[in-house]
């Protein structure tokens, strides 16, 4: 498990992340894997992993999300298996996507993203709708079909992230702790004391801004549902098409079809998107829009019983592209921030870019595109 620290003063690490989430957990096993001394300081408040998906699944919507997300997938491909090993209830499970296509002109747009998919060497194969039937009975009938992509897989993001914690190559010093500010390499605690390091990197999702102001960061709500148990329902996570265009959205309130089949045999069902609220509170009108837009898909659904529902907050920049890197007019502080709906599935290849970029070595990919300069900081 990591090392826990008290109150005293304690050896300063080569870095401090701020942040324990699923992106500050992977930052802060890489660092420790290329041989950094790591201390890791959360609030333990619950964030975008404990409320989000889990979903591990190749976007394609820009190159430079493209890029982050199929390297971030092959590096869950390699921990999976041993997250599930040491602790099974990482539940990391290649169930892949089904991109369902309600008509001919989604159907147009599969064979499109089928086409970007193989050109980078991802599985993917096209299913009419007979096909769609036979893999997904819980759909309704005259759907066009769907693209599927066998790579796609889950994990129980909190477990995950602890994982990363207490499986690092060296051990991980963990603090609880609220962070109120950062000055330089020194970050300021709510009980008065101070913590230094040789860096320091942010990776506190909608909190970010309130430690670094001026980052262009808002919070995105999304509303969740979880069903009863009734394992074998549903083999494939499922995303409507037009889910790519409802995610980026810049204003507004959407929502999308997405069920997710949980090794519990719970069907987990998004999603919702709205920007202009910080309230926790489940909104029963967007819940049911929600819901009738799974309906629409799943006719099925509506003999289920949904046992919990809840709220959850994305970090969204204006571009839906992380900022990844050192902060320009900072010295000392490196963010991985700003991950939108995508933090789970990219917290692998945003943590080796970070590790790359702290020590000197080559990025696993190129790191422009979610560098913080792009905004004029």
């Amino acid at each position: 498990r990591p090392v826990r620290m008290g109150h005293p003063s304690v050896t300063p690490a080569d870095v401090i992340v701020i942040g324990a989430g699923i992106v500050g957990a992977a930052c802060a096993h890489e660092l420790a894997a290329a041989g950094l001394s790591v201390h890791v300081i959360d609030a333990r408040k619950g964030g975008a992993t404990n409320a989000g998906m889990g979903h591990l699944v190749v976007m394609d919507d820009n190159p430079a999300e493209l890029a982050l997300s199929q390297s971030s997938l092959d590096l869950w491909h390699q921990w999976g298996p041993r997250m599930n090993a040491d602790q099974p209830t990482c539940q990391f499970t290649n169930c892949g996507t089904l991109w369902v296509a309600a008509n001919a002109e989604e159907m147009a747009a599969a064979e499109d993203k089928q086409e970007r998919l193989r050109a980078h060497g991802i599985a993917c194969e096209l299913l009419g709708p007979a096909a769609l039937a036979a893999a997904e009975p819980l759909l309704r009938p005259g759907l066009a079909g769907a693209l599927k992509v066998s790579g796609d897989s889950v994990v129980y993001a909190p477990n995950a992230a602890e994982w990363l914690l207490t499986h690092a190559p060296r051990p991980i010093h963990f603090e609880q702790a609220e962070v109120t500010r950062i000055a330089g390499r020194t970050v300021h605690l709510a009980d008065g004391s101070q913590r230094s390091a040789g860096a320091v990197l942010l990776a506190a999702g909608i909190e970010a801004p309130r430690l670094c102001p001026g980052l262009p960061i808002r919070p995105k709500k999304g509303h969740l549902a979880i069903t009863e148990r009734h394992p074998g329902l549903l083999r494939h996570q499922l995303v409507e098409l037009g889910y790519i265009t409802s995610a980026h959205h810049s204003d507004g309130t959407s929502v999308a079809f997405n069920l997710q089949p949980r090794p519990t045999g719970q069907l987990l069902l998004g999603s919702s998107r709205q920007f202009d609220t910080t309230d926790p509170a489940v909104e029963n009108a967007i819940l049911a829009r929600m819901l009738r837009r799974a309906l629409d898909y799943a006719p099925g659904l509506a003999d289920l019983s949904i046992i919990r529902t809840w709220t959850g907050f994305r970090a969204a920049t204006p571009d839906s592209l992380p900022l990844i890197g050192a902060h320009p007019g900072q010295d000392g502080l490196w963010l991985a921030v700003g991950h939108e709906g995508l933090g789970v599935t990219t917290a692998p290849a945003t943590a080796r870019l970070i590790a790359a970029q702290i020590t000197g070595a080559t990025p696993p990919i190129d790191p422009a595109p979610y560098a913080a300069t792009r905004f004029g900081l």
